[in-house]
C-alpha cells in the first residue's frame, strides 16, 4: 500500500513536470524559428497610412461678413423736398477703374506636374515602417534558427516625379544606405561593410523610359505598371525593370514596387555573420514612397 501511494505521489510531481518542459521547448522552437522579417510593401497597406493620418489638412477661407460685402443703404430725407443743391451732391461718385491684376495662375489637377518624396507621413520602424523608405530582402539560414528572411530598411530618401498627362517623364530616388536599420545590430555593420557606405553612402535609381499610367491616372484607382532604369548602388550602375504599383489619394501620389538583383552585378559580397550559416546572393530591393506636389 505505501509503495502504490509513494508511485501516485511521484506520478502526481513527474507528469506536470514533462508537460510543463513540453510546453516550454514547443514555445522555444517556434520563437527561434518564428520570420520576424515585416511583410513585404503593399499598397493598400501604405494607402491605408494616409486614412491613419486622416489626410492632409484642407484649410477653408474664412467667411467674411455680411456687412463687409454689402453697404447699408443711407437714409433718404424725409422734410422737404430735395434742391438741385442737394441732389448734385448726392449724386453718385465716378466709379475709377480697377489696377490691372494678374491673373491667377490655377494649379494642376489630378497627377500631372512635379512630385517630391514626403517623409513627413507615417512613421519609421523596422517592425512597422509606415512611412517612406528603401531596403532590401534575403533568404538566409541562421543557426540553430532555420531558414528566415534578413530585411533592412532606411528611411532617409530624396526624389521627385515628373508627370505629364498620362505619362512619367521622369523619375529621380536617392536613398541613404548608410542609416539601413535590420532586426539584429550584429548585421548592420556587416550591411555597411558589404555596401561600402563609407564611400559610397547614396543608392540612386533614374527613370530611362516613359512610363504610361493608363488612360486614367486620375481616377484614384490602383495602377500596375513597370519603370524601366537604372539603379547604381556602391558606385556601380546597372539596368533594372521594377515593378510598381501606385494611387493618387487626394493630394499624395503612393508607390511601392520591387525588383530582384544579384549581388555580385553591383560588386557587393553577401555579409558575413555568426549567426548566419548562408545566405543568398540575391535579394528583393523594395520601395515605399509618398509624393507630395511641389510648389
Amino acid at each position: 500500500m505505501f509503495k502504490q501511494m509513494r508511485r501516485r505521489r511521484v506520478l502526481w510531481v513527474v507528469v506536470p513536470s514533462v508537460v510543463v518542459v513540453a510546453v516550454l521547448t514547443v514555445v522555444l522552437i517556434w520563437w527561434l524559428t518564428r520570420d520576424d522579417a515585416p511583410p513585404a510593401v503593399d499598397l493598400e497597406a501604405a494607402v491605408s497610412t494616409l486614412d491613419e493620418d486622416g489626410g492632409a489638412a484642407t484649410s477653408e477661407p474664412a467667411s467674411t461678413p455680411t456687412s463687409a460685402l454689402t453697404a447699408a443703404p443711407a437714409a433718404t430725407p424725409t422734410i422737404g423736398e430735395p434742391t438741385a443743391a442737394a441732389l448734385s451732391t448726392t449724386a453718385a461718385p465716378t466709379a475709377i477703374p480697377a489696377a490691372d491684376e494678374p491673373e491667377a495662375v490655377s494649379a494642376p489637377e489630378g497627377v500631372n506636374g512635379l512630385w517630391a518624396v514626403d517623409t513627413s507621413i507615417g512613421e519609421f520602424s523596422y517592425e512597422d515602417s509606415t512611412g517612406t523608405f528603401v531596403g532590401f530582402r534575403v533568404d538566409e539560414e541562421l543557426t540553430s534558427i532555420g531558414s528566415t528572411t534578413a530585411v533592412g530598411r532606411t528611411p532617409v530618401v530624396t526624389g521627385s516625379i515628373a508627370i505629364d498627362g498620362e505619362t512619367v517623364t521622369a523619375v529621380t530616388v536617392e536613398a541613404d544606405m548608410s542609416a539601413i536599420t535590420t532586426n539584429d545590430s550584429r548585421r548592420d555593420r556587416p550591411v555597411q561593410s558589404a555596401l561600402n557606405t563609407a564611400e559610397f553612402p547614396t543608392a540612386v535609381f533614374t527613370l530611362t523610359e516613359p512610363v504610361d499610367l493608363g488612360p486614367d491616372p486620375n481616377s484614384g484607382d490602383p495602377i500596375a505598371t513597370t519603370a524601366v532604369g537604372e539603379l547604381t548602388v556602391k558606385g556601380t550602375t546597372q539596368p533594372v525593370q521594377i515593378a510598381l504599383e501606385a494611387q493618387l489619394v487626394d493630394d499624395t501620389v503612393v508607390v511601392v514596387g520591387s525588383t530582384e538583383i544579384v549581388f555580385a552585378d553591383y560588386d557587393v559580397s553577401v555579409p558575413r555573420v555568426p549567426i548566419v550559416l548562408s545566405a543568398e546572393d540575391h535579394g528583393i530591393v523594395e520601395l515605399q514612397l509618398f509624393f507630395a506636389r511641389s510648389p
